[in-house]
């Protein structure tokens, strides 16, 4: 099966950076990041998922967190500068990312948002994030990501 490469793909290669484009199996009624390590076979902790959140001082910001885990909106408040922050509205992620609902990657943005990822990306040998459509997910050393993306890392939820 051919795999078209993505613009985030593309920007991986630019940068020279390894990685591998895995595909997975859609499920429009899932579009969870746990339903996508289901279906690579692969450990929940390793598969992170991509919110976009909007903080009081800095505008939009990027947090980058395992798949199960949900993102404590008072410490990436406090990792990105903000007094408070919340998720963005659904509506707002396509025109604001280029992304759709499911297939949000840190990579490749319509232009690049401050960027901070969980700590616990550090305790693997790769990771996966959405390549930037549904269906396909990237898998990455996580330093290389951080590099790519000027990410920083931190603590985005209460452990």
């Amino acid at each position: 099966m051919k795999i078209n490469k993505t613009n985030a793909a593309r920007l991986l290669d630019k940068a020279g950076i390894t990685y591998e484009l895995i595909p997975y199996e859609v499920d429009e009624s899932d579009l969870s990041a746990v339903h996508v390590a289901a279906s690579l076979g692969e450990n929940i902790d390793q598969v992170f998922k991509t919110l976009i959140l909007h903080g009081d001082k800095s505008g939009y910001f990027v947090c980058v967190v395992p798949g199960e885990k949900e993102v404590n909106l008072k410490m990436a408040a406090k990792a990105s500068g903000n007094k408070n922050c919340e998720l963005i509205p659904m509506k707002e992620l396509l025109p604001t990312t280029g992304y759709i609902r499911g297939a949000c990657s840190p990579v490749g943005m319509k232009k690049h948002f401050p960027t901070y990822i969980h700590h616990t990306c550090l305790d693997f040998p790769y990771i996966y994030v959405s390549a930037g459509q549904r269906g396909l997910q990237i898998k990455v050393a996580p330093k290389e990501l951080i590099n790519e993306v000027k990410a920083e890392v931190c603590t985005l939820f209460d452990e």
